[in-house]
């Protein structure tokens, strides 16, 4: 059985909560994945730039700057954080 096919969307959560959620982890995922395709081995504050401009500001989204400088330096390195 699938998260879909329980009661209320599974976890606790309404089918439509969960979906926008995931919707929106997939998009971060994206963006990390596209950032990390096209500047991987370019400097930490370039790449840390791009992701700034690049990935939304929102409210429980999980990615403050601590979080985005760790992305920036995986990316810098040449690994894509993203796992796509």
């Amino acid at each position: 059985m699938t998260r879909h096919d329980q009661p209320g969307g599974g976890a606790g959560r309404g089918p439509l909560r969960g979906d926008a959620e995931h919707e929106r982890n997939l998009a971060l995922f994206r963006i990390v994945h596209e950032v990390a395709t096209h500047h991987a081995g370019r400097p930490v504050p370039a790449v840390l730039a791009t992701l700034r401009d690049r990935v939304p500001r929102a409210p429980g989204l999980g990615l403050d700057e601590g979080a985005l400088l760790r992305i920036a330096h995986e990316i810098s390195v040449g690994h894509d954080p993203s796992g796509l």
